[in-house]
């Protein structure tokens, strides 16, 4: 343990001014149990050598995801990720890189954050962007938040297309910081009804279920209440070919860029995106990074905003969200630095080539119905039984077969499965995934 230099009568004047009598008066709430375990099933201490052994048997027990036909996603997503992102975000000027606490003596790590915001603005047709977030379900909810601060309104709709863990995240908001959310069950956007406290619509583009609706007319609903409209995206690979949200209506755009420069890693570290309007940007959680010339005229960087609690006053801040995600913004913005414009629309097309094959095998399978009518990558399939039972034993044979919507909508959707197609799925891949859903339903 590090040293910490305080005394007991410092202590003792601390507990004083917090009103305790001892340390052990502030774990009062905590159960004993889980003060003073017992851990008498735990092996006796063995070597280094010994652990390293143990630990490597438990990680055989760890599956690849490339072992065998893979058709997982919702919301994290397998993609080819080049060489190049991973040998550069490891050199030693990047690795380690975090919140510059003095931003302009760290150029090098502006630049890319700029160049990320670039890419991220570009992406999702705003006009401006921050810096990164946690991830996609964080950003979500800090623009949830962000609306309410630009209308002074405390309602909030979200769609039921939305990603139920995003859902989730925002309802545990909401139950401590003061505000309402109106959770809809109903897919379908053009019949959100609006109220004069409505402060934004939350929609997902594509939504959960892999529907890519048109949101023109429920941006018009909104602009005319005085509504600011979020628009979620969880497949940022999407926007290769989708047509850019922000040109569609939206005010503020959210997302989960994981796709590109980053791997799933057992559901995280990603990055949240996060852009909008110009106008609202002083209300814009995180920060931004701007450009800027030096004393001699030469290009450079600063950190233009930060309106987070690190830096100003606590109740002046937009949010109490304390870093950004810098190494895996990195990631993304190399990866898709390689990609280029023409090389995402190519990706792009090749992922929705993938889920359009794996739908046209699918559907000659009988008793077997596509529920998802417009789609990117992934869509919802309706099964002539109970989905899980049947995703379970196909994952004893080497194929992960989706997300049965049951674990996520527990007593609905018992018979229906997200299934996700990327630029990694091959036609060997969708063969023997047919197959196997044919057999067992047979």
């Amino acid at each position: 343990m590090r040293y910490l230099a305080h005394t007991p009568s410092r202590r003792q004047e601390m507990l004083k001014i917090i009103g305790v009598p001892q340390v052990d008066s502030l774990f009062k709430d905590v159960s004993s149990d889980v003060l003073n375990p017992c851990f008498t099933e735990l092996p006796d201490y063995q070597s280094e050598w010994a652990v390293e052994q143990h630990f490597k048997k438990l990680s055989n027990q760890n599956r690849q995801a490339s072992d065998g036909p893979f058709f997982v996603g919702g919301g994290i997503y397998r993609h080819h990720i080049p060489a190049a992102v991973d040998h550069l975000i490891q050199r030693g000027e990047f690795l380690t890189s975090y919140t510059p606490y003095q931003p302009e003596i760290s150029q090098g790590t502006l630049q890319y954050l700029f160049e990320f915001q670039t890419q991220v603005a570009e992406l999702t047709g705003m006009e401006v962007a921050n810096a990164s977030l946690y991830d996609g379900a964080t950003a979500m909810v800090e623009a949830i938040m962000m609306a309410q601060r630009v209308t002074g309104r405390k309602e909030s709709i979200l769609s039921g297309g939305i990603h139920p863990h995003y859902v989730q995240t925002a309802e545990t908001y909401a139950k401590f910081g003061g505000f309402s959310l109106n959770c809809l069950e109903d897919q379908q956007i053009d019949a959100i009804q609006l109220s004069a406290d409505t402060a934004c619509v939350v929609i997902q583009y594509p939504n959960f279920f892999g529907e890519i609706q048109d949101f023109r007319n429920v941006a018009k609903v909104c602009q005319n209440n005085g509504t600011l409209l979020i628009v979620v995206v969880n497949e940022i690979i999407s926007l290769g070919l989708l047509q850019a949200p922000g040109y569609l209506g939206a005010d503020i755009v959210v997302g989960e860029g994981q796709s590109l420069g980053n791997g799933m890693n057992f559901g995280g570290p990603t990055v949240g995106l996060f852009a909008c309007r110009e106008k609202h940007i002083r209300q814009m959680p995180g920060r931004v990074v701007g450009e800027t010339v030096d004393q001699q005229g030469k290009r450079g960087w600063v950190l233009t905003l930060s309106t987070r609690e690190q830096h100003i006053r606590r109740e002046k801040a937009t949010s109490n969200i304390c870093t950004n995600s810098g190494l895996c913004a990195l990631g993304f913005t190399i990866h898709l630095s390689l990609l280029g414009a023409v090389g995402l629309e190519r990706l792009a097309k090749l992922n929705h080539q993938r889920a359009v094959e794996l739908r046209s095998q699918l559907l000659k399978i009988p008793n077997l119905k596509i529920r998802t009518q417009n789609f990117f990558n992934e869509f919802t399939v309706q099964l002539p039984c109970e989905a899980e039972p049947m995703v379970e034993a196909l994952a004893s044979h080497g194929i992960l077969a989706g997300i049965p919507l049951s674990r996520l909508y527990p007593k609905r959707f018992t018979d229906q499965v997200l299934l996700t197609a990327t630029e990694l799925t091959s036609t060997q891949d969708i063969s023997r995934l047919c197959s196997a859903i044919q057999t067992y339903i047979q």
